[in-house]
């Protein structure tokens, strides 16, 4: 089995490495001199094993990252596409929960998916979500808190936003496709949308956000006050809806706590 493949004397590891990760993540590539058998032969039978199985273990890692893009291009071509994923982009670190942060872009580019226009929107959700599940917990604010205020400290105050929050604005329906793929929500129509991602408890959620919505929660993200906020959000959107965009804040708990400048 794998543990027995013996590497090259330490003098030589530092070529040994780069080799055999190379060879590891590209089939195409021979196996590296200087990797044996117990009895000294050359271990391309072993080699192949062992780069097989991490090839299947980080294909499987992104299937269950990226489910709704799986659904989307069936699990197969999902499965090869990941092969080739891996060779433009292995791992950068030992989490495998941060694996896959640059599928958006490559899907942009990959040839058996340009038709698809919407899979790197799709993908850029999923991300998003995985970040959130991961996220650190916090305890989101009492809504009473911000009632208290009167209009010039809310004005001026800044909202701590939970670890979890952030927000996505997209070309195509991707909260409405990943509804559709997960939950049987209604078929997919329109065009882009803003999306607000956050946590409760422990389950990430996503909710479409009133048009401005995403530039009222980048800004307050961004550490600005919530008057600014809001006129950054009218200036894109003059009918931007604030009662609806803060009661979604509030029910994700996207919101932790606020600084005012009293």
């Amino acid at each position: 089995m794998t543990r027995n493949l013996t590497l090259p004397r330490a003098s030589d590891m530092a070529v040994s490495q780069t080799a055999f990760r190379n060879a590891l993540l590209d089939p195409r590539q021979a196996v590296p001199d200087g990797l044996t058998n117990p009895d000294g032969t050359h271990a391309l039978k072993r080699f192949a094993v062992y780069r097989n199985n991490v090839a299947h273990g980080l294909s499987e890692a992104m299937l269950t990252g990226f489910p709704v893009l799986a659904k989307l291009v069936g699990d197969d071509f999902f499965r090869e596409m990941a092969k080739v994923y891996l060779r433009l982009h292995p791992p950068a670190s030992p989490l495998m929960m941060h694996y896959g942060a640059a599928l958006p872009g490559f899907l942009e580019s990959f040839p058996g998916t340009l038709h698809l226009r919407y899979l790197p929107d799709v993908a850029r959700l999923e991300l998003a979500l995985r970040r959130a599940y991961h996220a650190a917990d916090a305890t989101p604010i009492d809504p009473a808190t911000l009632t208290r205020l009167d209009q010039q400290a809310l004005m001026g105050a800044r909202l701590r936003m939970a670890p979890a929050c952030e927000v996505l604005t997209t070309k195509w329906p991707a909260k409405a496709i990943w509804d559709f793929n997960m939950k049987g929500g209604p078929q997919p129509s329109g065009g882009g949308e803003e999306i607000l991602i956050s946590r409760v408890g422990f389950d990430p959620v996503a909710e479409v956000l009133p048009r401005g919505g995403a530039r009222f929660v980048a800004s307050l993200l961004k550490g600005r006050s919530f008057g600014t906020a809001l006129g950054l959000a009218t200036a894109d959107a003059p009918d931007f809806d604030l009662a609806a965009t803060l009661g979604t804040l509030i029910a994700t708990h996207a919101i932790t706590g606020l600084d005012t400048t009293g």
